[in-house]
């Protein structure tokens, strides 16, 4: 079983999120901004990221780059509403970029082939 922390501001993809991925075998754990999400990676491990851009008091390109300072091997998953992001460099760290949608199928998709990756 692989642990996934999703974070999202909106509680309603939030409880989307956690219930189609747990469905396909993952735990996931929810933060609902940047600051509590870097405090969750300092204290439990993770495998997969899964991180919204437009967060409250701190964006997801700031988490991103501090994650990958931490540990550049743990993927990460942009997921926003904006397709505009995809192209600002400053996202390039992430392992994908992923539209948000009600359906997940895409996010799943790029979930299992992260996870399936061999890391260094």
């Amino acid at each position: 079983m692989s642990r996934i922390l999703v974070v999202e501001d909106e509680p309603g993809l939030q409880q989307l999120y956690k219930l189609e991925l747990e469905e396909v075998g993952h735990e996931v754990m929810l933060c609902g901004d940047g600051e509590s999400a870097l405090a969750a990676t300092r204290d439990e491990g993770f495998d997969l990221v899964v991180l919204d851009i437009k967060l409250p008091r701190m964006d997801g390109t700031e988490v991103l780059h501090e994650l990958k300072k931490r540990n550049r091997d743990l993927p990460v998953i942009l997921n926003s509403a904006y397709a505009t992001y995809k192209n600002d460099f400053s996202n390039w760290l992430a392992d994908e970029f992923v539209v948000k949608s009600a359906d997940l199928t895409e996010l799943k998709a790029r979930i299992e082939s992260l996870l399936a990756a061999p890391r260094a």
